[in-house]
């Protein structure tokens, strides 16, 4: 079964727990290849994105444990550093491997990888930094192969802020000679999550939170045990299906801090959102005074992948908004499914025009991608009638059982 049905027109209430974030378990379970020994990450999500992971560094000859939101891994038996086809291929952030790989082990074969179908996102930029970094990178049609005598320091100042980038760069240079800065450096929670790990495993980096991070080598890291920040887009979707569906949720464990613009623009578009000492309450149906002009951009401004919840919400309200959208540009995959269920949405260039309308109604429609495929369950839960939503197994990527977690909260949803 690879869809999911919702009946639509059903209020939600209840909690619901935010789980671990995907976008900073990934780069930090990358980052225990540089620690030779036994590292454990709580709170990791149990999605299919980590589990690819999971089977990376595996095929890399570390041993890899879960025990509930436990994730153990000893690299202590690593003994490769040619990556798999088939697991690089379905997973765009195993370019993240390359950073610590290199400086693990001084060499990395493996093919283009793949993932998302958001935007080209090429990896010239990671590529080019580690050239800088001392590392000789043999390309060819299919993939690359990588090799290093020994990483030095060096500052890097990129043309655009980058997460990917970053994240490469801070794995390398962590056990690199001399002294890395990195400017703009992204931003963030999830680079100052891998900062955070990076750090109480003995790394010496300054700056952590801000759009300059310099980095001392060291000789090695050590082992050390760190619990994953909750997930901010998590919590924001599930903001956005109460949004839609109307009600009253709690959304226990949701990072209050990281998640202020976020909060800004559901009081726009109408909800009420109160701020708790253990999560996030969110009450009532969007119906704000629209027009609402929504940006995106890197941290702290509004976050990419928050931006097709946040079309469904302004689509589903009744009145008109607009989104531009500045980080990947084909991120509009979503509207002609939306179109189907009777959203009126009209895309010039990277802004979205979106002409509210006073119900959506049901329609079988088709994930194309992660959020995306989230943001069309939550479009069904505010639907007169049944959705189906096709290819679940986008949203599985990094949402852990959203029928479940929805089931929670009261919606009638089912696998299909």
């Amino acid at each position: 079964m690879d869809a999911v049905r919702i009946y639509g027109g059903n209020c939600l209430s209840g909690q619901t727990t935010i789980q671990g974030s995907k976008n900073a378990s990934l780069p930090i379970l990358a980052a225990t290849l540089l620690i030779n020994g036994i590292c454990e990450i709580e709170n990791c999500p149990d999605i299919s994105d980590v589990y690819h992971m999971q089977r990376l560094l595996e095929s890399l000859g570390c041993r890899v444990e879960r025990e509930d939101s436990l994730v153990r891994v000893d690299t202590s038996c690593l003994r490769e550093s040619n990556m798999p086809a088939d697991s690089v291929g379905v997973m765009r952030s195993s370019i993240m491997l390359l950073g610590a790989l290199l400086a693990r082990t001084g060499s990395v074969r493996m093919e283009y990888p793949g993932g998302c179908v958001i935007g080209a996102r090429p990896i010239d930029l990671h590529l080019q930094s580690l050239r800088r970094m001392g590392v000789e990178i043999d390309q060819q049609e299919l993939g690359f192969s990588a090799r290093a005598a020994g990483l030095r320091g060096i500052v890097f100042r990129l043309p655009f802020v980058s997460v990917g980038v970053t994240e490469n760069l801070l794995l390398a240079a962590v056990l690199a000679e001399g002294m890395t800065v990195i400017e703009p450096a992204a931003r963030e929670p999830e680079i100052q999550a891998l900062c955070e790990f990076l750090i109480r495993a003995g790394a010496r980096i300054e700056g952590t939170g801000s759009d300059r991070l310099v980095i001392h080598g060291v000789e090695k890291l050590m082992p050390v045990r760190y619990r994953v920040p909750a997930d901010r887009i998590v919590a924001g979707t599930y903001m956005c299906s109460c949004m839609c569906a109307g009600g009253s949720v709690f959304l226990k464990d949701a990072p209050v801090r990281d998640m202020e613009v976020v909060v800004e623009y559901a009081g726009k578009l109408g909800a009420v959102v109160s701020y708790e000492s253990d999560g996030i309450l969110v009450a009532g149906r969007a119906c704000g005074s629209l027009p609402c002009a929504l940006r995106t951009g890197c941290y702290p401004d509004f976050p990419t992948d928050l931006q097709s919840p946040f079309m469904v919400v302004m689509a589903a309200s009744g009145k008109r908004g607009r989104i531009e959208e500045t980080v990947f540009e084909n991120r509009f995959r979503i509207v002609p499914e939306l179109m189907k269920m009777g959203a009126d949405i009209s895309v010039q260039g990277n802004t979205a025009y979106v002409n509210g309308v006073r119900r959506l109604h049901g329609a079988v429609v088709q994930a194309k991608e992660l959020r995306g495929g989230a943001a069309l369950v939550v479009a069904a839960l505010a639907a007169e009638g049944t959705s189906i939503v096709t290819n679940r197994h986008y949203i599985d990527r990094g949402y852990e059982d959203i029928v479940f977690r929805l089931r929670e909260l009261g919606a009638k949803i089912e696998l299909a």
